[in-house]
C-alpha cells in the first residue's frame, strides 16, 4: 500500500507542480496588479479592487467553463482514443471564442453595478475604465484555457508553467511602466492594470498555440493540422459539461466577489483590506487547486482505463495531500499575517484591518481544500449537476444572507448585531459557506466513488 501511494502520489505531483507555477503566475498578475496601485494611492487600489471583483467574477465563470475539455480529453486518453482529440479539441477552441465574446459583453454591461454603490466619483470613474479595457482579454483567455485542458490532460504540463510565467514577467513590466509612468510613459494607475492584463492573456495565448505546433509530443493530436467549422451537437455536448462548473465557479467567487462590492459602502480602507485579503486567499488556494486540475486528468484517465478501484483511491488520495496542506498554510497564515500585509501596502489602516481579515482565511483553508478537490474529483467522474447545486446552496443559501446581516445589519431583520460587523462579518458567513461545501462535496465523492465500484463488482468486471 505505501508503495502504490508513492506512486500515485508522484503521478499526481507530476501533473500538480507545473500546473501550480503556472496558476501561481496567473494569480501573481492580481498580485501585482494590486500590490503595485497599492503604493501608488488607496484611491487607485479601490479602483482596482472593485473592478477586479467583477473581473474575477466572469473570469473564473469562463476558466470553468473551459474546464470541461479537462474531464472530456482525459477519458479520452485514457480510453487511447487519441484520434478524436484533434476534432473536440478544434470544436473547443470554438466554444471558448463564443465564451470569451459573450463573456466580455456580460463583464462591460456588469460596471452598471457601480451606479448603486454609492461610491466616490473617481473611484467610480477608474473602476469602470479598468474593467471596459482588461475585458478585451476575455476571448483569448477561454481559448487559452480550452488548450490548457489540452496538454494537460496529455500530462504535458511544462509549456503552461513556462507560459505563465512569462505573461507574469510581461505583467509586472508593463504595470511599472504604465502603473507610475516610468521610461516617459504615461502614468495612467489602475487603467495601466487592465493593459497589462489584457495584453498578456493574448500573449499568452500566441505562446501556446506556438508550443504546440512545434513540440513534437504533441504531433499525434495536433487540433491545428486542419480547419474545421463549429460543429453544434459537439459544443454543445460540452456545455453540457462545462456550464454546470462555470456555475459552481461563479457561485463561488461571486460569493466573494460581491463582499467586495458591498463593503463598498464602508469607505476605502475596508474595500482595500477586503481585496489584499481575498488576493491573498487566492494565491494559496492555487495549490488545493492544481491538485484538484491534477485530479480531474488522472481520475478522468483511469476511468478512460476502466479502472474503477483505482479512481477511487487517486480521488481520495488527493484530497488527503490537500487537506495535508491547509494545515500548514493556516497555521502560517496565523503566524505571518503582519508581514504578508507589509508586502501589500503601506496604509496602516488597510494593513490593521487586512490581518484580521487573514485570520478568517486562515480558518477556512481545511474547508476551501477539502471543497476544491472534491469537486474536481467529481469532475473526474463527467458528474458536474450535484457540484453546483451544492455550491449555489452553500454560498447563496448560507454565506452570502449570513454575512449581509452580520456585515450590514439591515434594519428590516427581526434579528441582527447591534453595529455592523462589515468585512468581518462578511468574513464569518464565507467561513460557514465554505465549510457546509466541504463537507456536503466530500459525502457526494465518498458516495459516487463508492457506488462506481459497486457496479463493476456486480457486473463481475472486477472481484467483490
Amino acid at each position: 500500500m505505501k508503495t502504490r501511494i508513492r506512486t500515485e502520489a508522484a503521478a499526481l505531483w507530476q501533473i500538480a507542480w507545473p500546473v501550480l507555477i503556472g496558476q501561481l503566475a496567473t494569480v501573481g498578475m492580481g498580485v501585482s496588479d494590486v500590490a503595485m496601485t497599492g503604493h501608488l494611492s488607496a484611491e487607485e487600489l479601490a479602483a482596482v479592487a472593485l473592478g477586479a471583483s467583477l473581473w474575477t467574477i466572469v473570469l473564473v465563470s469562463v476558466m470553468g467553463i473551459m474546464m470541461a475539455v479537462n474531464a472530456v480529453i482525459a477519458h479520452e486518453v485514457g480510453a487511447e482514443s487519441f484520434q478524436r482529440v484533434p476534432h473536440i479539441m478544434r470544436q473547443s477552441l470554438w466554444m471558448g471564442l463564443g465564451t470569451g465574446l459573450i463573456a466580455c459583453l456580460v463583464l462591460n454591461a456588469s460596471t452598471l453595478v457601480f451606479d448603486y454603490l454609492q461610491l466616490a466619483p473617481e473611484v467610480h470613474r477608474k473602476a469602470a475604465r479598468f474593467v471596459h479595457v482588461i475585458s478585451i482579454g476575455l476571448p483569448a483567455f477561454a481559448m487559452y484555457r480550452a488548450l490548457y485542458g489540452y496538454t494537460t490532460s496529455l500530462n504535458q504540463t511544462k509549456p503552461v508553467m513556462l507560459i505563465a510565467l512569462g505573461g507574469l514577467a510581461f505583467n509586472i513590466t508593463v504595470n511599472w511602466l504604465l502603473i507610475y509612468g516610468h521610461l516617459g510613459l504615461p502614468a495612467l494607475g489602475a487603467t495601466g492594470c487592465a493593459i497589462a492584463t489584457g495584453t498578456g492573456l493574448w500573449l499568452m495565448l500566441g505562446a501556446m498555440v506556438l508550443w504546440i505546433r512545434h513540440a513534437p509530443v504533441y504531433r499525434r493530436t495536433d487540433p491545428f493540422t486542419q480547419r474545421e467549422a463549429p460543429s453544434w451537437p459537439e459544443i454543445r455536448s460540452m456545455l453540457r459539461l462545462g456550464l454546470p462548473i462555470g456555475i459552481t465557479y461563479f457561485a463561488e467567487v461571486s460569493a466573494f466577489s460581491a463582499v467586495g462590492l458591498l463593503v463598498a459602502r464602508f469607505g476605502v480602507v475596508p474595500v482595500s483590506a477586503n481585496q489584499i485579503a481575498l488576493n491573498f486567499s487566492s494565491l494559496v488556494f492555487m495549490v488545493p487547486m492544481s491538485i484538484g486540475i491534477a485530479l480531474t486528468t488522472r481520475v478522468g484517465q483511469a476511468l478512460g482505463e476502466g479502472d474503477v478501484q483505482k479512481a477511487r483511491f487517486v480521488s481520495w488520495l488527493g484530497v488527503s495531500i490537500s487537506l495535508l496542506f491547509a494545515v500548514i498554510s493556516a497555521t502560517l497564515i496565523m503566524i505571518f499575517r503582519d508581514q504578508i500585509t507589509a508586502a501589500y501596502t503601506s496604509d496602516a489602516e488597510v494593513r490593521q484591518l487586512t490581518a484580521e481579515l487573514l485570520i478568517f482565511a486562515a480558518v477556512f483553508q481545511l474547508s476551501d481544500a477539502a471543497q476544491v478537490t472534491a469537486s474536481c474529483a467529481v469532475r473526474g467522474y463527467k458528474v458536474t449537476r450535484t457540484p453546483m447545486l451544492i455550491h449555489l446552496m452553500a454560498f447563496y443559501g448560507f454565506a452570502l444572507p449570513l454575512g449581509s446581516v452580520l456585515g450590514l445589519a439591515p434594519d428590516w431583520m427581526p434579528w441582527k448585531p447591534a453595529t455592523p460587523m462589515a468585512a468581518q462579518g462578511f468574513w464569518t458567513g464565507l467561513v460557514i459557506g465554505l465549510t457546509i461545501a466541504g463537507a456536503l462535496l466530500l459525502a457526494y465523492l465518498h458516495r459516487i466513488s463508492g457506488n462506481r465500484v459497486r457496479i463493476a463488482v456486480k457486473s463481475g468486471k472486477i472481484a467483490g
